[in-house]
């Protein structure tokens, strides 16, 4: 099991900058697509990224899904919008939506999802086609969206690093 990163510190709200480049994080930009919008430098976003990450207690080698996850549970950034219709989740792919959205490590997320690791790639395309997102950044910003993820991160971050 990987370990986890987990502390009782409070979250420290992000300053404007940080801010202003979660919400570019949300919307699913790369480093250098935030670069070139923001006319800053690819290693100051990367820079910045880092500082979210400790602000909110997000490990260094999280998924991106998670960061966005940790960002919109804790309120760091505005709630999207959407106006497309709630999809009709089974027990199943609620719960691989949570491992997808709190885990790194693909087979830490198969576990928790109750799923054979093997077959995570397959349950994973077929909860994207589903919910009509193209990657599972998408999917946890409108899984927020549509409040199928709480409002609070339901446990420890995973980092998946020591894979």
């Amino acid at each position: 099991m990987t370990p986890s990163t987990t502390t009782s510190a409070p979250i420290t709200p992000l300053k404007p900058t940080h801010q202003h480049l979660a919400q570019h994080l949300v919307a699913g930009l790369t480093t250098q697509a935030i670069a070139t919008k923001t006319g800053m430098s690819p290693q100051t976003i990367r820079k910045y990224v880092r500082d979210i990450r400790v602000s909110i207690h997000c490990p260094p080698r999280c998924k991106p899904q998670v960061l966005v996850h940790r960002l919109l549970a804790t309120e760091q950034v505005a709630l999207p919008t959407t106006d497309r219709a709630t999809p009709e989740l089974n027990a199943e792919k609620r719960l691989l939506l949570t491992a997808i959205a709190e885990l790194s490590s693909p087979r830490d997320i198969a576990l928790a999802a109750k799923i054979a690791p093997a077959d995570l790639r397959s349950a994973l395309d077929e909860l994207l086609e589903e919910t009509g997102t193209a990657d599972v950044t998408q999917l946890v910003v409108l899984a927020h969206a549509w409040h199928l993820l709480g409002a609070k991160p339901t446990g420890p971050v995973e980092s998946g690093a020591s894979k």
